[in-house]
Order: C-alpha cells, then sequence, then structure tokens
C-alpha cells in the first residue's frame, strides 16, 4: 500500500552524493577564482607608458607665451620643434602658446587651456641629459612662471627633478637641469649647470648646409 499513497516517499540520504556535490561545487568556486587572476580588472586612470622617462614643462594655463623644451642625450642628439624625434627621445607636442592650442570640432573651435610640452625618453643610454628651456614669444612682456619635472617611470615612479623658475623676455634660455644615468638607467648625478642647447642647434644647421 505505501507505493500507493499521496505523498511519495522521501528519498533515502547518500552521504556519497552530498560528498560529491559539494565537492563540484568547491572546484567551481576554485575556477572562478583563477578566471580572475588571469584576467585582473584594469585600475582607474593607469596608464602604462613604454618611457622610461617623462619630462614636462608647463607654464599657467590660458598664457599666450610660446615656450619651448630642448633635451639632449648623452650622444648629442637633441629634441626641439625642429627635431621633435632623435634617439630614443620624442617631443610629445609642441604647445605653441595661445597659437595652437584648440582643435575644430564639429565646426566650432574648442580651446584647449592646459600649458605643456613633454619629452619621452623610451630608451636608456648611459650619460648625461640636458634639459632646456626657451622662452621663444613673450607676448604678454611679463615674467612667466614655469615648472619643469624630470620623472623616472621604472621599476617605479621617482621624481628626479622638480623646479619652478620664471623666464621673462624672448630669446631667454635656461638650463632646468642636467641628469646623469648609468647602463641600469639609475639616476647617479644632477646639476644645473648652464649650457647652451639652442646655439648647438644651430651649429648643427650651419654644418649641414
Amino acid at each position: 500500500m505505501d507505493s500507493f499513497g499521496n505523498y511519495p516517499r522521501e528519498e533515502s540520504f547518500d552521504p556519497f552524493a552530498v560528498m560529491l556535490f559539494k565537492g563540484l561545487q568547491v572546484v567551481a568556486f576554485l575556477f572562478f577564482i583563477a578566471l580572475l587572476a588571469m584576467n585582473p580588472e584594469a585600475k582607474s586612470g593607469k596608464v602604462d607608458s613604454k618611457a622610461e622617462f617623462i619630462i614636462s614643462l608647463v607654464w599657467p594655463d590660458d598664457h599666450p607665451d610660446d615656450l619651448d623644451l630642448y633635451v639632449e642625450d648623452p650622444v648629442g642628439n637633441i629634441v626641439w620643434y625642429h627635431e621633435r624625434e632623435a634617439g630614443f627621445m620624442v617631443l610629445e607636442r609642441d604647445d605653441r602658446g595661445g597659437a595652437n592650442d584648440f582643435i575644430i570640432a564639429a565646426g566650432k573651435k574648442i580651446t584647449n587651456p592646459i600649458r605643456e610640452e613633454t619629452v619621452a625618453i623610451r630608451g636608456i643610454v648611459a650619460g648625461e641629459y640636458t634639459v632646456n628651456v626657451n622662452h621663444y614669444l613673450a607676448a604678454t612682456g611679463k615674467p612667466v612662471p614655469v615648472s619643469v619635472k624630470v620623472e623616472k617611470l621604472n621599476p617605479k615612479l621617482e621624481i628626479v627633478h622638480y623646479e619652478t623658475f620664471n623666464l621673462d623676455h624672448a630669446g631667454q634660455e635656461k638650463t632646468a637641469v642636467r641628469f646623469k644615468i648609468d647602463r641600469e638607467g639609475a639616476v647617479v648625478e644632477t646639476s644645473r649647470m648652464e649650457k647652451s642647447l639652442i646655439q648647438l642647434t644651430r651649429s648643427v644647421k650651419r654644418n649641414a648646409k
């Protein structure tokens, strides 16, 4: 008569089946953790740069004056607005003050207020680098506060040099910093001894004629 009852009997307890089910749950959980480890979530704001060093020149937003960054490497290569790639160095942008800080989008001119030039050093060459700033165009006739920063990116971010100073007339050139690195890219020495890079670029032009 039991087989004809209104309610079915409860199934008998099988400990082996329960253990097997729990084991499958553990395996599935470990598999999920492994997937997370292989595909980590991207960190917000993280930029993977290919450069070894970043050198930046910054002056006040919306300023009309034109300032230029010059960088020389240990073998005599110089990057500037007429030679934007040399050796392992790249001038990422020539910021001409109020002359070129805009783009045309949907027929409208959109202005970029930021005044900044950046040089990336994408390889290691042992020796001394020289970083200069030139006050190319003085539209206001007033002193301009500028900031120069040298950052070493690998194996971790390190500020090699940071300084703010004034430039006050067109044609003024100032050495912001000279720094030496060894074969591993470690900075071993810094100085502020003046050295004209503009004169060197002019000499190269004359010799090329």
